[in-house]
């Protein structure tokens, strides 16, 4: 049993921000015995079982307030942490890697209370509650943007940029685009990230008309939960609630329209993507506009408030940076210099370091 691989639970649920840097890292660990601790029907049953097997336990986050809803969750939450306790006890596993939101908890609390090394990382530039709170009892917490440790005095921070899916750092990247788009016009992606952006597909729309007229394209990724997704018909514009080869998207793209969660703007640095930053004005403790300063403090994007936001402005920011081409390649290159393309390699270094130790 010398040669055993080593076991390794990861804590990963929800949304895209949550479960591809930990999909990136996995895949960097093919020598440990992977097994994945997420909540049912969330996107990691989807992506998930493919390729790793799938525990699930019942855990929600606390709403804010205390009342008879939070004795119910709390009591969620022990038995929740029990059955992380027999997952781990039972699959003889020798350490817990997990990427935070309220998944985290229980993965923790299980693992320290069995003596197990946890490896945490928090990809925003303010960490999350969960992240704030646990980030201490946890053998090190890696961080997706530098500014982040002020936030986490106690604990043992290691920065490591956020790892992007791999469709990102290899040939994809350059692969020609499936869309009718013409050789050398000018191209405006907006994206939401995977939950899409309901109200910034709305302004989009309505501002379209200008950069039509412009000869700018637009390919429109407006998510599933826009009732609206189909409502404008343009030759110069393609409305698709995903696209699986972002990567190559977004290299092609003259300009981005994006919301600022922490997935989004990795792949916009590493892709070297000029953005305009819209971000999501109801994110816990408005995390977002926190990682969209650190692109725009170094030149990399321009942030909107969506408080603030109107067609007009919307419109004539877009029309203004395209007709600015040595702005957006300056702000591309900006982009570029913040990201790190090898995260994953860096954050799997860092999980061999404290659990082989």
């Amino acid at each position: 049993m010398a040669n055993a691989p080593i076991r390794l639970l990861i804590a990963a649920s929800g949304t895209g921000g949550h479960l591809f840097p930990a999909i990136a890292l996995a895949q960097k660990l093919p020598d440990y015995q992977i097994e994945w601790l997420g909540v049912p029907d969330r996107l990691e049953t989807q992506l998930v079982p493919k390729q790793y097997p799938l525990n699930t336990i019942a855990v929600e986050g606390f709403q804010q307030g205390f009342g008879l809803s939070s004795i119910r969750i709390l009591g969620k939450l022990a038995l929740s942490i029990l059955e992380v306790r027999r997952i781990l006890k039972q699959g003889n596993f020798q350490g817990v890697f997990t990427t935070g939101g309220y998944i985290a908890g229980p993965a923790v609390i299980a693992a320290r209370s069995l003596g197990l090394p946890v490896v945490f990382h928090e990809s925003n530039a303010l960490p999350g509650k969960v992240t704030r709170f646990f980030g201490p009892w946890c053998s090190a917490v890696a961080l997706g943007f530098e500014v982040a440790a002020k936030y986490l005095p106690r604990a043992k921070n290691v920065y490591v940029g956020t790892p992007v899916r791999a469709q990102f750092l290899d040939g994809a990247i350059n692969a020609p685009l499936d869309l009718a788009i013409p050789d050398g016009v000018p191209l405006i992606v907006v994206f939401g990230g995977s939950q899409g952006a309901v109200a910034v597909n709305k302004l989009v729309r309505e501002s379209a008309k200008a950069w039509f007229d412009a000869g700018i394209y637009v390919v429109h990724l407006t998510g599933d939960r826009d009732p609206e997704a189909d409502s404008l018909k343009h030759p110069q514009y393609i409305a698709l609630p995903f696209y699986n080869n972002m990567a190559a998207l977004l290299q092609r793209a003259t300009l981005a329209i994006s919301r600022s969660g922490a997935g989004s703007l990795t792949e916009l640095a590493v892709c070297g993507t000029p953005a305009i930053l819209i971000p999501y004005p109801f994110a816990a403790e408005d995390h977002q506009s926190y990682n969209a300063d650190v692109f725009t403090s170094s030149g990399a994007a321009l942030t909107l408030k969506q408080s603030e936001l109107t067609t007009e402005v919307l419109q004539n920011n877009v029309l203004n940076l395209l007709q600015s081409p040595q702005e957006l390649a300056n702000m591309g290159e900006k982009a570029k210099a913040i990201a790190v393309p090898d995260s994953a390699e860096k954050l799997a270094q860092l999980v061999r370091e404290v659990i082989e130790t």
